[in-house]
Order: C-alpha cells, then sequence, then structure tokens
C-alpha cells in the first residue's frame, strides 16, 4: 500500500490537469464593443480558474517526488505514469490555453471568431514539444541534479500565468501583449525550443546542504520572492527568464556535480 502512495500524488496531478482543460473548452469568448464601435474581448473568468488547477497540478507533481523519495518507493512504474500525468497537466492543458488566447487574439478583427483552424494549430506544437522533452528525460539518467532544456512543468506554469496576467493586469500594454497572435507565435516556438534543447539548466533539487554549492538555488528563490512581491503574477515570466539566465551563468555546477 506504502509504495503506491506517490503513484496517488500523480493520478491526482493528471486529475487537476484534466479538470484544467474541461474549464478552458468551456470558457464561452465572446467579443464587444466600445462606444466607438471598436471591438475588444475579455479574459474568461474559465479559464483563469485552470490556472490555478494547472498551478495545483504543479504542486502536487513536487509532492509525488517528496513522498517517493521520503518512503523510498520510487519505481518505473512510477516515473512512467509521472510523464504520463505531466503531459496532460503542463502539455496538453497550457496548449489549449494558447490555443484560446490565438483565439482571442483574433477575435478583435471583424468576423475574427470566424477565422480558420490553421491559424490556431501552431498551439499545438506546445503540447507536442512537452511530449518529446519528457520522453528524452525518462530515457536520460543524467538529469538527476541538472537538466537538459526546459523541464515541462516550468514551461506549461509559465503559460498558465498567461491568463492571470491579462485577468488581473491594470496594464493596457501588458493586455495587448497576451493578446497578440504574433507575441503567442513567438512565445510558442521559444518555449518549445526550450524544452527541446539541451541547454544545461539546474534542478532545483538539494543534492546536499551545503551553502555555497545552493547558492545559486538560493539566490534564484530570493529573486523569485522578490519579483512576486512587487510584479505579481507577471513575476512567473520574469521567474521563467531568471531560471534560465542563472542556470546557464552556473552551467558548470549544473552537470559538473551531478
Amino acid at each position: 500500500m506504502m509504495k503506491n502512495i506517490p503513484n496517488l500524488f500523480t493520478l491526482l496531478n493528471l486529475f487537476f490537469g484534466c479538470i484544467a482543460v474541461i474549464l478552458i473548452l468551456q470558457n464561452g469568448i465572446t467579443t464587444l464593443s466600445n462606444a466607438d464601435g471598436t471591438q475588444y474581448i475579455t479574459m474568461p473568468e474559465k479559464i483563469s480558474y485552470a490556472s490555478f488547477f494547472i498551478g495545483l497540478a504543479g504542486l502536487v507533481d513536487f509532492l509525488d517526488g517528496m513522498v517517493a523519495r521520503l518512503f523510498k518507493v520510487s519505481s518505473p512504474l512510477g516515473k512512467q505514469l509521472d510523464s504520463l500525468a505531466d503531459v496532460v497537466s503542463f502539455g496538453v492543458a497550457p496548449g489549449m490555453i494558447l490555443y484560446q488566447l490565438l483565439r482571442m487574439s483574433f477575435a478583435g478583427q471583424e468576423n475574427g471568431l470566424d477565422i480558420s483552424i490553421v491559424w490556431l494549430l501552431p498551439a499545438l506544437i506546445f503540447p507536442c514539444a512537452a511530449a518529446y522533452r519528457l520522453a528524452k528525460f525518462n530515457i536520460d539518467d543524467s538529469q538527476q541534479y541538472g537538466f537538459k532544456g526546459v523541464p515541462t512543468p516550468a514551461a506549461g506554469i509559465l503559460v498558465a500565468s498567461l491568463p492571470l496576467i491579462a485577468w488581473y493586469t491594470n496594464s493596457p500594454a501588458v493586455l495587448a501583449a497576451v493578446y497578440n497572435k504574433w507575441v503567442l507565435y513567438l512565445l510558442i516556438v521559444a518555449v518549445a525550443w526550450l524544452m527541446t534543447s539541451n541547454l544545461p539548466l539546474m534542478a532545483l533539487k538539494f543534492k546536499d546542504y551545503g551553502l555555497k554549492s545552493n547558492m545559486p538555488k538560493l539566490v534564484l528563490l530570493l529573486l523569485a520572492i522578490v519579483s512576486a512581491i512587487f510584479l505579481r503574477w507577471l513575476a512567473v515570466p520574469v521567474i521563467f527568464l531568471l531560471y534560465i539566465l542563472v542556470s546557464l551563468l552556473t552551467a558548470k555546477k549544473n552537470y559538473g556535480e551531478g
């Protein structure tokens, strides 16, 4: 029974991911008009709820690894199950968010909701890249204390932050960026490349309790806290970029000691 506890956490990760997908696909996107006749769209609240469920999936994904190490019950089954859950929660669900954001980016145009699906299909590059990243991770035993490419959960949470940024922001410039199709296309290509690349990025596990060896992680944690205080949800993409920057600046540590 004890050995199945981490797997129950993993299945909860998948459960939250499925709820997120349901909420994303039932959002009811509509267009509104200003007094001067210009069209605009608003972020449906259900998509922001989906972002919270992806966040919960991320929390559970973190805990299942901790529980497995605590009870010393890690297994090949758990590893495969974890990847299957992650591809839904941090691949498919964020991909659907990108799909809906692209729809909303076109909705401000005349007859924008009738846009050809061809313009929306690039969103599916994201879950495909996530699946590739997870499969590559599963067959590479060298990624215990350092990653090759951005981890799928980090990429998924980055995308999940976009509806929350749009829902809670008071900045027209930030809102315009979230709903800009060219920004979204660039984001899809860039993050998909980061996931499938071999960039040496640090894992957030603590190999020991030494201050010197864990300094990059502690610096990142401090920067993350400061960013969250001042930037709120906008802190997520900032932390994502800081994670890549700090990792690249300490690339030798990522693999030199792992």
